[in-house]
């Protein structure tokens, strides 16, 4: 039998294109949406995606009970956070004037600057929606044949600021430079939607599915 994948469900978030995404490029793996405790406590893998507002995502994970699960998978597991599963890893989102997240790692979440200038003398829009590139910051298997500054997809108006710039995996330009992805052992978490990202996101969470972290 193959690997068993936790796609973790909290009521929020793209999950089914996720699992599906992750079942194409791991056929022979177990992959479920679930917030089943047991079942996450015993699967190989643990994904955390999601989107849409911090304090209803909080609000969420602690209605699913998922607060502990959530942090011994980060702990015990590799561990993939997409877009608002990145962002919930800091202390404090300046979201709906102030949101208490995660604190796995210090740091922020903060709005984009409205009007950010952008090319031809035209203001950038918020949410950043669309396809920019992903600088890698440091080598990490999860980049393994995915070109530096490939593009990957995007859907967000918050951008996470960690304290510690020795987390940060990759950074993005969209008006300013932000962090798209970080990285700690055997957590990585990005801000772009490996599962909208065409060819370089389905290598991106194939190359998770085979990550052995050290």
């Amino acid at each position: 039998m193959g690997q068993k994948i936790a796609v973790l469900d909290y009521g929020m978030g793209n999950l089914r294109s996720v699992s599906k995404a992750l079942e194409h490029v791991a056929p022979d793996a177990k992959v479920r949406v679930t917030d089943d405790h047991e079942w996450i406590k015993t699967a190989d893998r643990v994904v955390f995606p999601g989107q849409g507002a911090a304090r209803d995502c909080m609000a969420a994970i602690g209605q699913h009970h998922l607060n502990r699960e959530v942090r011994e998978a980060m702990e015990s597991k590799p561990f993939l956070g997409i877009c608002m599963g990145l962002q919930v890893l800091m202390e404090f989102s300046e979201e709906n004037d102030g949101t208490e997240l995660l604190g796995i790692f210090p740091g922020r979440v903060k709005r984009f600057v409205p009007d950010m200038p952008g090319d031809a003398g035209l203001y950038l829009k918020i949410p950043h929606m669309g396809w920019s590139q992903v600088h890698q910051s440091r080598p990490h298997p999860l980049w393994e044949g995915i070109a530096d500054d490939t593009r990957f997809y995007f859907v967000h108006s918050y951008h996470v600021v960690p304290a510690d710039p020795e987390l940060v995996a990759a950074t993005t330009e969209y008006g300013v430079e932000f962090v798209s992805a970080i990285s700690r052992g055997n957590l990585f978490a990005v801000q772009f939607h490996p599962e909208k990202s065409a060819d370089a996101g389905l290598r991106l969470l194939k190359n998770f599915v085979n990550w052995k972290p050290e």
